[in-house]
């Protein structure tokens, strides 16, 4: 006797119970979406299990952890089984698993988060993992993400991908450091004022000078820290200047609290975009999408 069949239809109902399982990373939480009780998620995924002949979770104290071949797995079946949900009913949103969403903590904090609350208000389930781009695409091709806020467009065509917004990015400080802002301002001008950096590697800051004095920039930040709200609340306290995107920064800007040194008509942009798993675009995505184009308009 064995598990396996032909093709593998007759075991629908537990490819069900492993996605749900994957998707929270819970038998509790799996239990909770699909209905059942603790002890008949862990049955089927012991079937699962038995069947494939080889582990797909592993079970530590806060839950289970998808092996590799899991991973692999979920990313194959989520697509098809989600359309297979849609065709025949679509759940209530509080019915359905939740969204597993990333993106940059800065851009998830000030923009996702106001956009998406009406729609968890509603109901719908929304888990946020932040992160830089690649790691998150890693992410989102092994199955364990949905969507994805990316300033990294992925290679080839196996992950749909769409822009969402062009950042631009203007360099600022505090009124009280004295710099009278104007378009003739010059990295000489700012010799004797503290950098403040995103990374040891200055990459923002080091694009900006490229981009806009069109020279190098060989100078040492005197403060690094890797989050942009953070930079912005240093350079509101006086500590410096940086180079931050405007939507970050928007209510600082119109009260005064920082000013842009040099106005230029060509800023240096950020594309982000929004990337999705393979498969069909669900219902849930689809609102999501559209709540966050509707949030950059």
């Amino acid at each position: 006797m064995t598990d396996r069949n032909d093709d593998g239809l007759r075991d629908l109902a537990l490819w069900r119970t492993f996605l749900a399982a994957h998707r929270s990373g819970s038998v509790s939480a799996a239990a909770r979406v699909l209905g059942l009780a603790q002890s008949s998620v862990t049955t089927q995924l012991q079937a699962l299990e038995r069947s494939t002949g080889e582990p797909l979770f592993i079970r530590h104290a806060r839950g289970i952890r998808p092996t590799p071949r899991a991973d692999d797995l979920a990313a194959r079946l989520s697509g098809p089984l989600d359309a297979l949900a849609l065709a025949v009913g679509t759940p209530t949103p509080a019915e359905a698993p939740p969204v597993r969403l990333g993106g940059a903590g800065e851009f998830i904090a000030r923009v996702v988060m106001p956009a998406l609350a009406p729609m968890v208000a509603e109901g719908r389930r929304i888990t946020v993992t932040t992160g830089m781009a690649d790691e998150l695409l890693e992410q989102l091709r092994s199955g364990s993400l949905d969507l994805v806020v990316s300033a990294v467009r992925p290679k080839g065509r196996a992950l749909p991908a769409a822009a969402l917004v062009d950042e631009d990015f203007v360099l600022v400080a505090a009124p009280s450091l004295g710099l009278a802002p104007r378009d003739a301002i010059t990295p000489t001008d700012l010799e004797a004022v503290p950098l403040l950096a995103y990374a040891h590697d200055v990459p923002i800051l080091r694009r900006y000078w490229r981009h806009v004095f069109g020279m190098r920039l060989d100078r040492e930040p005197a403060l690094i820290v890797p989050d942009l709200r953070a930079l912005a609340a240093a350079a509101v306290a006086g500590a410096g200047a940086t180079v931050l995107p405007t939507y970050l920064i928007a209510d600082e800007l119109a009260d005064g609290r920082l000013v842009v040194l040099k106005e230029t008509d060509d800023p240096p942009i950020n594309t982000l975009y929004l990337v999705r798993r393979p498969g069909p675009l669900t219902t849930a995505l689809a609102e999501i999408d559209r709540a966050l184009r509707d949030a950059v308009a």
